[in-house]
């Protein structure tokens, strides 16, 4: 008697983008304003405004972030002595995954429970971060203990 055995592509789930939510842990939604990505409660038909994120893996627990829909990713750059995050015009699909240059658009993603962080691989210590006050810029930290900056982030798949 012959067995049949279903031949499916390998699909490797590690290599897609895909889409996702993210939130911090005082439930500030990322989106845009004046070209720039902000953390606010958004209520009421503003919450149309939140962005999503775009994530390409490159590594198990490396990805590139970018905004969802746009031509823009999320960059880790030193400006004079201070290391800053910046948006950059590229598509998330154009970059060269294991390249050196691009490592600047690359994070650590780190869960534990329902909890991520996301540390800079270009300048490790350094994490995305949002101001406690609503409205302000996602910048980066290296104080990710500290009381002033959220590090925390919910992060779920859109």
């Amino acid at each position: 008697m012959a067995s049949e055995t279903a031949c499916r592509p390998s699909v490797r789930r590690t290599s897609m983008m895909q889409a996702f939510r993210i939130w911090d842990v005082n439930q500030k939604t990322f989106y845009m304003r004046n070209n720039q990505l902000v953390a606010g409660y958004l209520q009421g038909s503003n919450t149309k405004l939140e962005e999503k994120i775009d994530v390409a893996p490159v590594e198990p627990h490396a990805v590139l972030l970018g905004i969802h829909g746009k031509k823009l990713c999320l960059a880790c750059v030193k400006v004079g002595d201070e290391i800053q995050l910046q948006l950059e015009e590229v598509n998330i699909t154009d970059l060269n995954k294991t390249t050196e240059q691009n490592k600047r658009y690359t994070f650590i993603r780190s869960d534990s429970g329902p909890i991520t962080t996301f540390e800079s691989a270009a300048y490790p210590g350094w994490f995305l971060c949002t101001a406690l006050e609503a409205d302000q810029p996602v910048s980066l930290t290296n104080e990710p203990l500290e009381d002033i900056r959220g590090t925390r982030f919910y992060f779920q798949q859109d």
